[in-house]
This record gives structure tokens, C-alpha cells and sequence, in this order.
């Protein structure tokens, strides 16, 4: 049946109605398209590919870092694909999806303990398996990988699968969504957790024979699981109890929401019962709202992410508010629309058309440098997470998605 309605979903899809859009939004959606769709056909070939995941601040060529020049964000690839589905563009979509589904069947590792990683070499994908990033440092004279990239985090597992469940809803090809039950079926075995609410821990951090799991506990990826596990659910998919896992990451959502002072903390400590009440994070507060049935009790978190995090016509990644987070900003303008404040989404449209560069994406921030407060691994010493201002394929395909009105936890525009 799926593949029967392949070609009246892509038709569908492609001609779906949009919402009455502003010249702003017009402007991103249209730029951000043309950026995604010439990313794509520029990619050797028309097999598998991935999208590295940062331009140079030129907007032109990779970025100067080693690890950073071919890295191509598993999460980043998954926003990108469902992006170019919302622009209408499913054969770009599936080139960024096909790499996806061979990443998340096959894995270096082996069928016994694969598993989805965080980053991959951005290009054609023509090697099996996949690849994770990597490069080769002419002083050491050998080839390097990253600890954070080849790891996995279990919410950017979650993106890959909502990525593919929205090409399978496109074509109709069940690969896609058997490939999101894989994906789905490995968070459950690998990453489930009964210490304090319950939920699912944050994954797996290093090399494979050095790898270690990441106890705490996050509220932005059980946002995702719950949307993945939601999905699988109701389009039948094979090879797990979707029901059972939806209920286990709304539970820890239910119990981490601080309805005394509207607003999700971060998640856990590594202890999996104490909550982060050191940090802020902007996603936790706008991603639960993105869920199909979310307690309108959670749209108080929006007044708390403009208090905490608000900043110079946008919003910061955390409280500390050094900066605007543009990725963070396009979240907060669809969420804005899905709670059926236009009048607030527009105005983050408005700023948001300012920060296209050159090459098309948009600038992960509008300054030199943002900070987030957290830690990129267990090795760190300090809170090293930083974007910096470089043209970004993530910030781009949300721009998209807040522009065009598209959810991406549903798979559907946001009801006029």
C-alpha cells in the first residue's frame, strides 16, 4: 500500500498549502531551498550522499579545522532531509535520506552492535559501510577521528528517524520506515533507563573500543523520542513496542516539567535522578511544544525561553544570553506559529532574513562566537561547546521549516 500511493504523496506533498507567508518568510523559505537543492546536485553523482554540515566564513569551500571540514552532522543531514521534503524536492531528500537508511543498516562496527553515528565524511556515499568523519594529519602522518563524532547520541538517532518516517510518508517506500524502526528498536535496547522517572540516557561517547555511555538524561531528546516513538506507532511499524517506549519518554517529560515555574530544565545529571538545574537550554523549552497533543500547560515554557533566553531579536542557546543562537531563533519563530502566535513567529522571521550568507545557508550566530554552557564529552574539563559564525546546514533547514510552517515531529504544515 505504501508504495502503491508513492507517486500521489510526492504530488501531494510537493503542491501541499502553505501558510499565507510574509515576505520575510517568503525570502528564507525560497533562499533556504535554493541553497539545500544546489547543495545537493553539487554532491558527485546521484547515489547516497551527505552534506558537511558547515561553509567556510566566506561561505565558500569547507572550514578550515580538519575535523570540521568534511564533517557532515547526522543531525544536521536528517533537518536537511526533511527540509528539502517541505520544499518539495524529493529527489534531493532521498539522496540525504538513502545514506541516512544505509548508515543506520549497516555500520562498521557490525550487525551485533551497530549503530547510527554522530558524524559521517561528507560527499557521495560509495563506500560500505558508511563512513564515520575522519582525516588524515600530515604531522602525525596518520588518520584521526573525533570521539564526540563517531559516538552516538541517542537524540540525534531519534532525528535520523524522523528524517526517514517522513521520506517513507513521501514515497511510500517502507525501507524508510523499517530502517526508523531499526533506529527506534536500537534506543530501546541500548539506551533505556530506570533510575528516577525513567526514559533514556544520552548515548555513547568514543571509540568503539574505548566507548563509554553518557548516563545523564536529556530533555530535548525525549522531546524527539517521543515524536519518533509516536510515529512508529501509528504508521505500524515492525520490530518493537512503540506504544510502551512513547509512554516512557513522555513519562520523563511529565516529570521534569517544572509546572511551579513553567519552564523544562536541561534534563538529569549523569546520576539519572538529579535534575541539571545549572544550565538553560533554549530546545528544551521550544521542542515539547512541537508534540502532537503537548499540554497547553507547557506553552509557559515560551515565556520562560523569552525571559531567559531572549536577546537582541532572537534567543541565545542559554540563559547567559552572549549572543543570538540563529538555529535556536528559526525553532522558536515555528514554534511561536504552532501555538498560533504569528505575530511573534513573523517577527523572528523578519531578523532571521538577515542572517542569509553569501553562500546561501544561514550563519549559525550573529556573532563572532556563542557559547552553550555545555560540555562536548565526558573528557571535557570545561563547558567547550561553542558555534561560531559560520554559514550552517542546521541553522539553514530549520530557517525552512519555520518559514514553510512545517513540523517536523508531525510531518505536516501547522494548521492556518
Amino acid at each position: 500500500m505504501l508504495a502503491a500511493c508513492a507517486g500521489l504523496m510526492i504530488a501531494g506533498m510537493m503542491a501541499a498549502p502553505s501558510l499565507a507567508q510574509s515576505r520575510p518568510a517568503a525570502l528564507l523559505a525560497n533562499r533556504g531551498c535554493a541553497a539545500l537543492t544546489v547543495a545537493v546536485d553539487s554532491v558527485p553523482g546521484r547515489g547516497p550522499a551527505f552534506l558537511r554540515s558547515y561553509d567556510a566564513p566566506a561561505g565558500h569551500g569547507a572550514p578550515p579545522e580538519p575535523a570540521m571540514a568534511t564533517a557532515a552532522f547526522t543531525y544536521d543531514n536528517a533537518l536537511a532531509t526533511i527540509a528539502l521534503l517541505s520544499c518539495g524536492k524529493p529527489a534531493q531528500a532521498k539522496r540525504l535520506g538513502d545514506a541516512l537508511l544505509l548508515a543506520a543498516t549497516a555500520d562498521r562496527a557490525g550487525p551485533e552492535q551497530g549503530r547510527l553515528r554522530n558524524t559521517y565524511r561528507a560527499g557521495p556515499q560509495q563506500e560500505r559501510p558508511i563512513p564515520p568523519n575522519g582525516w588524515w594529519d600530515s604531522r602525525q602522518n596518520r588518520w584521526l577521528e573525533d570521539a564526540y563524532q563517531v559516538g552516538t547520541a541517542t537524540g540525534n538517532v531519534a532525528w535520523a528517524g524522523l528524517a526517514l518516517l517522513t521520506l517513507a510518508e513521501a514515497t511510500g517506500e517502507a525501507r524508510y520506515r523499517d530502517a526508523a524502526a531499526g533506529l527506534g528498536a536500537w534506543i530501546v535496547t541500548h539506551v533505556s533507563d530506570t533510575r528516577g522517572a525513567g526514559g533514556f540516557t544520552g548515548g555513547i561517547h568514543g571509540f568503539d573500543a574505548d566507548s563509554v555511555p553518557m548516563l545523564w538524561k536529556a530533555t530535548e531528546h525525549h522531546a524527539d523520542l517521543l515524536a519518533l516513538f509516536g510515529w512508529l506507532d501509528r504508521s505500524g511499524a515492525p520490530g518493537g513496542d512503540w506504544a510502551a517506549a512513547a509512554k516512557q519518554a513522555r513519562g520523563f517529560l511529565d516529570a521534569i516539567w517544572r509546572d511551579d515555574k513553567g519552564y523544562f530544565p536541561t534534563g538529569t545529571l549523569p546520576d539519572g535522578v538529579t535534575v541539571n538545574e545549572g544550565n538553560s537550554g533554549l530546545d528544551a523549552q521550544l521542542w515539547p511544544l512541537m508534540l502532537e497533543g503537548a499540554p497547553d500547560a507547557w506553552r509557559r515554557a515560551l515565556d520562560h525561553a523569552d525571559s531567559a533566553h531572549g536577546v537582541n531579536d532572537g534567543y541565545d542557546f542559554n540563559a547567559d544570553r552572549d549572543g543570538v543562537w540563529v538555529e535556536g531563533t528559526a525553532q522558536a519563530a515555528l514554534a511561536w506559529r504552532i501555538v498560533g502566535k504569528d505575530d511573534k513567529a513573523d517577527a523572528l522571521l523578519t531578523g532571521l532574513s538577515g542572517d542569509i550568507s553569501g553562500g546561501g545557508y544561514l550563519w549559525a550566530v550573529r556573532g563572532e562566537k556563542l557559547s552553550t554552557g555545555f560540555a562536548i564529552g565526558p573528557d571535557s574539563t570545561e563547558a567547550d561547546f561553542f558555534y561560531h559564525r559560520q554559514p550552517h546546514l542546521g541553522a539553514t533547514a530549520w530557517a525552512v521549516l519555520a518559514a514553510k510552517g512545517w513540523n517536523p515531529f508531525t510531518g505536516r504544515l501547522v494548521a492556518p
